[in-house]
C-alpha cells in the first residue's frame, strides 16, 4: 500500500466517499468502496465510510494498492474455455467475473492473464496490458471473445472491427416489453458528464448504432437479440436503459433490484452469444458460438416462471 494525499475538487463536494475516491484515484467504485470499508480512506483523520460525504477542499489520505506490474500476469481461470486456436487467433469463452485485460483499479482476473497460464502466445502490438486484444466486453459480460496472436492479424482485425465488418450477435434479458418487437438504437454515447464509470447518451457522444429483435416474451421481461453496427463501451446496457428497458441484474444502469434479486442474478443478464469474422490471414469466413452460462439459465427458468 501507498498513502496518497489529495484535495478534493470543489466539484465534488458532497459526493459519496466511494464515487469520490473512484473520479480522484482512477480506481473502480468497488475498489473504492472496499478501500473506505477498510479504514484506508480518512477526511480529516477521520475514517469514511463509502456513503460518507466529502468536503470540497478538504485532503483526503487514501491508502492505494501497489500498482499491478505491466502487462498480464499468468492467473488461470476457472471455466474460461478455448472456442478456436489456430497460429493467428484464438476465440475464448469468457466468463462473467473477468475482465478482458488488467487495467487500474482492476485486481481480479482477466483473459490475458488466463492466456498466459495457458500458454498461449498473443501477438505484442498496442498496450502492454492489452496485447492482441481487438475487441472488449465488460467484466460483467460473457461469451465470445477473440484475441489476436500475431501481429498481422492483431492488425487486419482492429480495421475489421473499427469498419465495423464484424458480425457481432448478443443475447439480453431485459425488463418490461420492448414495443416495436424489432427496431434501431441510433443515439451517440460518451462518458457521462458526472459519474465517470458510467457511459450516458449526449450530444457529441460517438455513433452508436444497436439493432435488436424481441426472440421470446416473459410476463415482466423479454428476451432480446441484439446485432451491434458500433462497438462502443456499454453499448447495450447504455441503450436498452435509455428506452427504459435496461437489462435484468445491471445495477449500474438502473435495473429493478427486486427483479434481480428474485432471478438471482449479481451481474446484467448479457451474453455474446456469436460472433462472426472473416479469418484475419486466409479471408475463411468464420463463426463462433457460446452457450448460456449456468447463472443465465437458471434466471431465464425463474422469470419464465414470474
Amino acid at each position: 500500500m501507498s498513502l496518497r494525499l489529495l484535495p478534493v475538487p470543489d466539484g465534488l463536494d458532497g459526493e459519496r466517499a466511494d464515487a469520490a475516491v473512484s473520479r480522484m484515484t482512477g480506481l473502480s467504485r468497488s475498489k473504492a468502496a472496499e478501500i473506505c470499508a477498510n479504514g484506508g480512506a480518512r477526511m480529516a483523520g477521520s475514517p469514511l465510510g463509502k456513503s460518507d460525504r466529502v468536503v470540497g477542499g478538504a485532503m483526503l489520505e487514501i491508502d492505494l494498492p501497489d500498482p499491478r506490474p505491466a502487462g498480464p500476469v499468468a492467473t488461470p481461470v476457472e471455466g474460461m474455455g478455448i472456442l478456436y486456436e489456430d497460429e493467428d487467433i484464438v476465440v475464448v469463452d469468457k466468463p462473467a467475473g473477468v475482465a478482458a485485460h488488467p487495467s487500474m483499479g482492476w485486481d481480479g482476473p482477466d483473459v490475458l492473464g488466463a492466456l498466459k497460464a495457458m500458454r498461449v502466445r498473443v501477438a505484442t502490438s498496442g498496450a502492454a496490458e492489452r496485447q492482441g486484444i481487438v475487441s472488449r466486453l465488460d467484466v460483467g459480460t460473457s461469451g465470445v471473445m477473440i484475441v489476436a496472436k500475431g501481429e498481422r492479424a492483431y492488425s487486419v482485425l482492429k480495421q475489421a472491427f473499427r469498419s465495423h465488418d464484424v458480425d457481432k450477435v448478443y443475447h439480453a434479458l431485459v425488463q418490461g416489453h420492448l414495443d416495436p418487437p424489432s427496431g434501431t438504437i441510433d443515439a451517440p454515447i460518451g462518458r457521462h458528464p458526472s459519474r465517470e464509470w458510467r457511459m450516458a447518451i449526449i450530444d457529441g457522444g460517438r455513433e452508436s448504432i444497436t439493432h435488436y429483435d424481441v426472440i421470446e416474451v416473459m410476463p415482466r421481461a423479454c428476451l432480446v437479440e441484439v446485432h451491434l453496427e458500433t462497438g462502443r463501451t456499454h453499448q447495450i446496457r447504455v441503450h436498452m436503459a435509455a428506452v427504459g428497458h435496461p437489462c435484468v441484474g445491471d445495477e449500474t444502469y438502473g435495473t429493478d433490484a427486486a427483479l434481480a434479486e428474485r432471478a438471482g442474478l449479481v451481474r446484467q443478464w448479457l451474453h455474446a452469444v456469436e460472433l462472426g469474422i472473416d479469418h484475419p490471414i486466409t479471408g475463411e469466413s468464420m463463426r463462433f458460438r457460446s452457450e448460456y452460462p449456468e447463472d443465465l439459465v437458471r434466471a431465464l427458468e425463474t422469470m419464465r416462471a414470474v
